[in-house]
């Protein structure tokens, strides 16, 4: 299978973010964590990373038009020949059609997304260890509950979407990330 764009989606605390590393290390794509790049953005001395630095320092998500304009400065620095690596995007269907319109453009054409499934029970339970661990203060049963919300209302209805217009993979993330990565390599057949 060639591999050139491969979105990772699933609930927080399903270990995306690791596999997503681990893959984009072994692979040599360059991994777009969506927050991440966002930090970035926010540290440029520039109309837009002052505008996004404004929104982070307050605590506000960025809406779906001001989402695009950081994706698309960003991602056109990327070449077409770059494989890539998604990360935290797209978490709607409009952003999901605004990627895939902007890779399109840019001539790729080979899609692979990777859900990696977890029950929601074992996602709190996850992310409530994760917040004693590591002293998070945004990790409260409460917020969890609400994040977990709103991935089913905004996140699953991108999986229809991806299920159309790329090659679609569902990998149980219950198990070790050795597994997880061990069954990511061979779905993908590397």
């Amino acid at each position: 299978m060639e591999l050139n764009t491969i979105f990772f989606i699933g609930p927080q605390g399903s270990g995306k973010g690791t596999q997503a590393r681990i893959l984009a290390q072994k692979l040599g794509f360059f991994y777009w964590e969506m927050g991440g790049i966002l930090r970035q953005v926010a540290q440029e001395d520039s109309d837009l990373g002052k505008r996004v630095k404004n929104l982070i320092d307050n605590g506000v998500l960025l809406n779906d038009e001001q989402l695009y304009e950081v994706v698309d400065s960003r991602l056109g620095k990327i070449g077409a020949g770059q494989g890539v690596i998604f990360d935290g995007i797209p978490r709607r269907v409009g952003q999901a059609e605004h990627l895939m319109a902007f890779l399109k453009k840019q001539g790729r054409t080979n899609f692979v997304t990777l859900f990696i499934d977890l029950p929601k029970e074992e996602t709190f339970q996850r992310l409530l260890k994760r917040a004693q661990i590591e002293g998070r203060k945004d990790d409260t049963k409460e917020k969890i509950e609400f994040r977990l919300q709103q991935y089913q209302q905004d996140t699953l209805p991108v999986l229809d979407y991806l299920k159309q217009q790329t090659q679609f993979f569902t990998v149980d993330g219950q198990p070790s990330v050795e597994e997880v990565t061990q069954k990511i390599n061979q779905v993908l057949g590397l």
